[in-house]
């Protein structure tokens, strides 16, 4: 029988997430043989949804796969493509970015020798992430010529401290685009839902928020208690599909779920309230701005996507969302949020040109970890 093959990888911390890394240079240049490679890398299809026979840890913030080259435009070092596996399909979707993963590209970039960083200090690596066609600035510290990736740098969500790394999505939307369907605030209809508001917004990755009582929840509900409800889950779906087709990214609520099951995401967004993290920790009202929830790949996710939270800062600094209209405060594009693991700060540089809002930059920090680095062993695979 032919033996296995192997391939280089890192497998890598960036956020929330963690994903399979590689360079460009060591998978196959055809598409189509690229997918199915990944999919055996990760252990996608698997029916039994453990994906026990692959890399991918059966959610959708462990299913991920990253690939990473030298950038050919002059205002970048490394075009960085990500692909997000659901567990149960034979499908990867290329049609959005990880926010979280984006944080661990750039230490990958250095460590890869793709790109010069200094001996000690900040390196600043310039990236262009070629799903939706944006720059993003990574600002990754150095020490004694490595990535620095210890600290005291808490992510909640993440269970150990690490290095600072601050992110720049610069120029998030695309101009004229921000709000595909057209308003701040559009009105959705679903079947077996109803009509509701809805800001549908292209910021980081498209994103449809409605209010959490639109599900008849509160907003502070976790993960454990959203998804054993398919019921509920099945009805968010119908929202994020119907939602894809008012934005223009999908055909139907079939091509909605079969081909993006990664993009447009659904977030559910509550005014502040106390409620207790799923690790025990209280958060209070007092410390935040809002309470979000986000689903990913048919799941409420566990904290926060980097996307999600780019989109949400987007949408608090502009009058008339929905986001904008349960904020307690939005001060200077400033927002602290609560998410089911805790809360998080993110700023957004907004400013209006003829009427339309334009976002100039969110900024957030991250922080990542190099988890293994070797070979991935590949069965072969059809």
């Amino acid at each position: 029988m032919p033996c296995q093959s192997r391939i280089p990888a890192v497998f890598m911390r960036g956020g929330t997430s963690k994903g399979v890394f590689f360079l460009a240079a060591d998978l196959p240049t055809d598409p189509v043989l690229r997918d199915r490679l990944l999919l055996r890398v990760v252990g996608s299809p698997d029916p039994y949804g453990k994906q026990i026979d692959g890399m991918g840890g059966a959610t959708s913030s462990t299913s991920k796969v990253v690939i990473v080259a030298p950038s050919s435009r002059p205002d970048c070092d490394v075009d960085y493509l990500f692909g997000a596996v659901p567990v149960d399909r034979p499908v990867i979707d290329w049609s959005g970015n990880c926010g979280n993963l984006s944080a661990a590209v750039g230490p990958f970039a250095i460590h890869s020798g793709l790109v010069q960083a200094p001996v000690e200090g900040m390196a600043t690596v310039r990236i262009w992430q070629a799903n939706i066609g944006r720059r993003i600035l990574a600002h990754v510290p150095m020490r004694g010529g490595l990535v620095e990736e210890t600290g005291d740098f808490m992510l909640d969500g993440v269970s150990f401290p690490g290095a600072e790394i601050r992110l720049e999505f610069l120029d998030p939307a695309e101009p004229g685009q921000l709000f595909p369907a057209g308003n701040p605030a559009d009105s959705l209809s679903v079947p077996g839902v109803g009509a509701f508001p809805a800001t549908l917004i292209d910021a980081g990755n498209p994103t449809i928020f409605i209010h959490a009582g639109v599900l008849g929840l509160k907003g502070t509900e976790l993960p454990a208690a959203i998804n054993r409800d398919a019921d509920l889950l099945a009805r968010a779906e119908r929202i994020r599909a119907v939602g894809a087709m008012a934005m223009g990214l999908a055909g139907s609520v079939e091509e909605a779920g079969a081909l993006r099951p990664h993009t447009p995401k659904l977030a559910l967004v509550s005014p502040p309230a106390d409620y207790v993290a799923s690790d025990g920790r209280p958060v209070s009202r007092e410390a935040i701005d809002l309470v979000a929830r986000i689903f990913s790949m048919g799941q409420l996710h566990h904290a926060m996507t980097g996307t999600g939270a780019v989109a949400l800062a987007a949408a608090a600094a502009i009058p008339g969302t929905v986001v904008h209209d349960v904020a307690a405060s939005v001060s200077r594009g400033q927002l602290c949020f609560g998410h089911p693991s805790g809360s998080l700060r993110v700023g957004a540089e907004t400013r209006q040109v003829d009427g339309r809002w334009v976002i100039d930059r969110v900024i957030m920090s991250r922080s990542a970890r190099i988890l293994m680095e070797g070979w991935v062993r590949i069965p072969p695979y059809s």
